[in-house]
């Protein structure tokens, strides 16, 4: 079992890919605030939820702590509107102060949309209806099957309820404040024929009322996540085919454009703090993410340090770190 990791206040929240903030050099800022997760979905490219076996750490944030350094990228970025995008290396349904973290957003002038990206397990008409009220306007649903045991064989989850998602999804849908896109993951080979039927589901229910009602996504094999056995990961060339069939068949969009569907366009970024093989000295604060790493901090930026062997993390240390991952500035070091 992970062990769970309350980060301190005084722990910047740029850095890492796990939690806090990440800026990819644009108009949208995605929010996680947790890597809890409740499925284990046979595809996970975080190895996330209970049958994880590469985490050994488990994070979340102070809802005070992300909304003060969510209005400092603001400014740094100086942006004068902004996309809210609440997500995770997990699943934000899982975060307690859920409610109160849309509300704290949509308080924030610059907002412009707060959107929810979600698999939907632990989703109420309860906490729809809140969420409506505290200012979400999107949610971002990934429904993988429809068929009820496939789903529950996807998710990884025998508790997962796709008709009671799906059901919820529908409500969402018939809100007039809050827009739902459903976003698939296409497994070659297992959810071929799933595609099609969420497509309609997705027409039928009446999903996209301000943007696209689908986003398709493509399966990615990652170093560090699941690969389903049986699936291989096709070339994007392949995989925009097959969303054109699918477009010229339904008379949908699902080839899908940043600008044109979301209004996310480029920004001035915030700025790197490490350039790629800079030596800083870095103070260890925690347990790293994954197996065999530790959490540290320097120049006010989280940076994931990986210790040759795999090392009880010696908190409260100074150690000398060589950068050698640092785009999005998301930091990784190897001691020097």
């Amino acid at each position: 079992m992970a062990r769970l990791f309350e980060i301190p206040h005084d722990c910047p929240l740029i850095g890492h890919v796990a939690f806090g903030l990440i800026d990819r050099g644009t108009n949208l800022i995605q929010i996680r605030p947790t890597s809890l997760c409740n499925l284990s979905c046979i595809f996970c490219s975080v190895d996330a939820g209970p049958n994880s076996r590469n985490r050994q750490t488990e994070y979340i944030v102070h809802l005070d702590h992300l909304i003060h350094e969510f209005r400092i990228a603001i400014r740094e970025k100086e942006l004068s509107r902004v996309h809210a995008y609440i997500d995770a290396a997990g699943d934000p349904i899982t975060y307690r102060h859920l409610v109160e973290l849309v509300q704290e957003l949509s308080n924030i002038e610059e907002v412009e949309t707060i959107c929810l990206e979600t698999h939907g397990f632990g989703l109420s008409y309860h906490l729809i209806d809140e969420l409506e009220a505290a200012g979400l306007t999107r949610v971002n649903l990934s429904i993988d099957a429809l068929d009820e045991d496939l789903a529950r064989y996807i998710s990884g989850t025998p508790a997962y309820d796709v008709k009671k998602i799906a059901e919820i999804a529908e409500y969402i849908a018939k809100s007039t404040e809050i827009d739902i896109l459903i976003a698939p993951v296409w497994l070659p080979g297992v959810n071929d024929r799933e595609i099609e039927k969420i497509i309609r589901f997705a027409l039928k229910i009446g999903a996209g009322k301000r943007v696209p009602p689908l986003g398709i996504q493509k399966y990615i094999a990652h170093k560090y996540g699941r690969k389903p056995k049986g699936v291989r990961e096709v070339s994007w060339k392949r995989f925009y085919v097959y969303l054109k069939r699918l477009e010229e068949k339904y008379k949908v969009r699902l080839i899908l454009d940043p600008v044109r569907d979301f209004n996310i366009v480029k920004c001035k970024p915030i700025p790197l703090r490490f350039k790629l093989n800079e030596k800083t000295t870095a103070r260890i604060i925690g347990p790293g993410w994954l197996k065999g790493q530790w959490l540290a901090v320097s120049r006010g930026r989280v940076i994931t340090v990986i210790p040759p062997g795999r090392q009880e993390a010696p908190v409260g240390y100074e150690v000398k770190v060589k950068i050698v991952r640092n785009k999005d500035n998301i930091y990784i070091g190897v001691l020097d």
